[in-house]
């Protein structure tokens, strides 16, 4: 099955109706449990934005349903090259290339950051993400580099969660950015709902969706570009990415947001970025066992490195 969307306006207000309910009237081949699913993990938006199963659908709102490739019955371990950055009998941190995508699904069921875990790890892993996604307590995109967090066990993935969820955990991402912002730091306060039509992308938005927070400062200025540190306070999808095109300065090589200022930096520099310019640099959280607080840092990787240096 390849994937597909729909999206359609609602027509008549029903009350009491809940949105799995209502959407299994309307598409009785998936079960409602399935919905439930597709609705808490967003791939089922009203007005872009991300609601609960219990949700109440009202005439004249927009409803998008995205019907993601079939998921693996289970990830399987493969021995495939991973740096860790520190390891105990409770998690692990890794340095994720940006080649790899974290777990099975969209297209890439196998050869995943997953897929490397279970071998590394022996199957010891948290299994709250479900056999495709053992051990993941929070995701990179694809292409972005760097530290990411994973769970041995259940207690250890609830633990860090938690800390997730009350903005607990330093996350600095270092970004190369489509030309250069007056100010030297500055925040950015503008929430994000999944864009209405377009369900690969988020968009900013003043009215509505879910508040989002980022804080950046320039590090250096270079050809046509900046590179920025940015620290996050909240953890929507796509989030640098989205707030800075919404600045008008989006991520170099990113391939969905900021398509125009990216040909632009490459007719003004000849320079063609291997992906989005995104690196997890820094991840500090309270270690749910030892109650201190550790520390990672992951090196920029080989092709940020060179972006870096070409453009100084």
């Amino acid at each position: 099955m390849s994937e597909r969307s729909d999206t359609f306006t609602v027509e008549v207000t029903l009350p009491s109706e809940r949105l799995d309910r209502f959407l299994h009237t309307r598409y009785p081949m998936a079960s409602r449990s399935a919905l439930q699913r597709l609705i808490e993990e967003g791939e089922i938006t009203v007005n872009g934005e991300k609601v609960k199963p219990t949700h109440a659908p009202h005439a004249g709102e927009v409803v998008a349903v995205h019907w993601p490739d079939p998921r693996p019955d289970k990830a399987e371990p493969e021995d495939m090259p991973i740096t860790v950055l520190y390891e105990d009998e409770s998690l692990l941190v890794v340095n994720k290339s940006p080649d790899i995508a974290v777990h099975p699904g969209n297209g890439h069921e196998r050869h995943t950051l997953v897929n490397a875990l279970l071998h590394h790890c022996k199957g010891q892993l948290s299994g709250i993400g479900g056999v495709a996604r053992p051990g993941i307590v929070h995701r990179l995109d694809l292409e972005t580099s760097g530290c990411l967090v994973v769970a041995k066990s259940d207690a250890i993935h609830t633990a860090l969660s938690e800390q997730f969820a009350n903005r607990e955990v330093e996350k600095i991402y270092h970004a190369i950015i489509c030309g250069a912002p007056s100010r030297n730091q500055g925040e950015i306060k503008v929430a994000i709902a999944r864009h209405v039509t377009h369900r690969k992308r988020m968009a900013a938005t003043e009215g509505g969706g879910r508040s989002a927070w980022t804080s950046y400062e320039v590090a250096r200025r270079l050809k046509a570009s900046t590179l920025v540190h940015c620290r996050l306070h909240t953890g929507r999808t796509h989030q640098i990415r989205v707030h800075f095109e919404h600045l008008g300065y989006p991520l170099v090589g990113d391939s969905i947001y900021g398509k125009k200022q990216n040909a632009k930096f490459r007719e003004l520099t000849g320079y063609e970025a291997p992906r989005q310019m995104l690196h997890a640099a820094r991840l500090a959280f309270t270690h749910p066992k030892t109650g201190k607080v550790l520390a990672c840092e992951a090196p920029w990787p080989k092709d940020f490195a060179e972006a870096v240096e070409v453009l100084s």
